[in-house]
Order: structure tokens, then sequence, then C-alpha cells
């Protein structure tokens, strides 16, 4: 669970963040565009409907293996009669629901998936609801820009690495007076030594297995694999300077690909970008 963003929505500040790679907006910012002092009470309104109800249980069908669907059937026959009340911690803890969680602290409160969210918002307002959606997808799409741009520059990056290791290449391995084909080979079998070592397959693999798809393995590498590969390719110049044989060089270059990925999947500032 990441930390809680915000955005403003007609003059509302409503928080969301990311489980799991799935948006949950603040169902107690949505309802303080209604009435910043009952939103509790406004939440718990739109949770006695029996529309609500079905809605938001036929969600946890869809999504949710360990939705209790028993005790979802007596809320459903309960829902929309003048004695039925329902809270969110109760939904929560009585279904085993996963689409809706509350969150304790200053930063704390009632949130939900976004396609739940976005439900919510309707019953506020029809109005609230298009601008929610339109300032929500706004964000996301600058958030998919600069992630993006951060692939672009370290793709760069590693284009401008690649440089100081064919140069390694060019002055260590390369013997005089060979042919542009026999140039092209060696360099082409030393790029495959780092795409071996971090991808575990030759780019030649890798085409044979995506035939439809367009570019190198490397257009595809995720922004982890080019911060190593960008790496990769200054630490492998380093040891064909040393004058280290291709099958040390690939054992060295794959043990330090493993130990840089495990550490750059759990970095936050890596995470930050994303």
């Amino acid at each position: 669970m990441t930390k809680n963003k915000t955005i403003t929505v007609k003059g509302t500040e409503i928080s969301f963040f990311q489980k799991s790679e799935e948006d949950y907006i603040s169902l107690t910012g949505i309802a303080r565009y209604r009435d910043p002092e009952r939103s509790d009470y406004i939440l718990q309104n739109w949770l006695r409907n029996r529309s609500t109800i079905e809605f938001i249980g036929l969600w946890e069908q869809l999504n949710n293996p360990g939705f209790n669907s028993i005790e979802f059937d007596g809320f459903k026959n309960l829902a929309g009669s003048n004695s039925f009340s329902l809270t969110p911690k109760r939904w929560i803890e009585t279904t085993n629901a996963i689409g809706i969680i509350s969150k304790a602290g200053k930063y704390g409160g009632t949130f939900a998936h976004r396609d739940i969210a976005f439900e919510f918002a309707s019953w506020i307002s029809a109005e609230f609801k298009l601008y929610l959606v339109t300032e929500f997808q706004r964000l996301k799409k600058e958030e998919q820009n600069r992630l993006s741009l951060e692939w672009n520059l370290q793709r760069t990056l590693a284009k401008v690495n690649y440089r100081i290791h064919t140069d390694a290449i060019k002055e260590k391995i390369i013997p005089d007076q060979i042919t542009k084909e026999q140039t092209a080979y060696i360099y082409a079998n030393e790029a495959d030594l780092l795409n071996v070592a971090l991808f575990g397959k030759t780019a030649k693999q890798w085409q044979t297995e995506n035939p439809n798809k367009d570019g190198s393995i490397r257009d595809y590498a995720t922004l982890e694999q080019l911060v190593v590969l960008s790496n990769l390719e200054s630490i492998n110049a380093v040891l064909i300077h040393q004058g280290l044989p291709q099958n040390k060089r690939i054992v060295h270059l794959n043990n330090t690909a493993i130990i840089q990925l495990k550490s750059l999947i759990g970095n936050k500032q890596l995470k930050k970008l994303k």
C-alpha cells in the first residue's frame, strides 16, 4: 500500500492510493463534497440502498475469490428497509470485501476501488462524477507520461554507455584486418552476452518467441532492467580491459544483474518514478 496522493475536484480535496497496482479513491473525500460535516452519514446512507449493495456485491464476486456470498445475500435481502443500516467497517468484516478499505490515522478514511468510487460519485452528483473522472484520468496520464520520459532517458543512457562498451570491444577484442561483417558479428556477440546475462536469452531467441513485436528485446525492458543494463555495459567494458575471457565475464555479469535487480525492485526512489 503506497502513500496517499490527492486531487482537487470542484474545490474538494480527494485522496487516493494504489494497492496491488489498483487505484483506491477516498469515499470520505467524495462525501465531503455533499456535506463536509456529515460525510460518514452520507456514506452510510448510500450503503443502505439495495442498488448499492447489489453493485458492490457484484464487484466483489467478479474480483474477490474470498468474498462471503452468504453474508452478502443477507445484506441484499435487508437493503432498502427502514431498519437496515450498514457501515463500511461492518461490510468489510462481515463479507471479507476488498473493494472498500478503511484506513486509520491522520490520512485515513474510507476508500474504495475506483470502479466503486465512481459509482458513489454518480450517486452524489452526475456532474461531480464527470469532473472526478476527468481530473483522475488527467493525473494518471501525467504519471504515465512521466514514467515514459524516465524510461526513454534510461534507454538513452544505456545507449550512451553502450559506446563505452563497444570501444572496449574494438580496442581489446577485435583484431586488425578483418571484414566489416566479422566486426559486426563480434559486436552482436558481445551485445548478446549482456542480453543473456540480464534477460536470459539472445536477441534472436527473443525475436523467435515474439514474431509479432516490433523492435528488440531491449525496447521492451522494464525501467529496472534498463538501469541494470546500463551498469552491465560499463562493467563489461572494464572486464574486457582486464582481459577476462567471455565465459568468465558472463558469469560475473549474470551475478551482478541478479543482485542489482533484487536491490532495485525494492528501491523506494525508483518506485516513485512509477
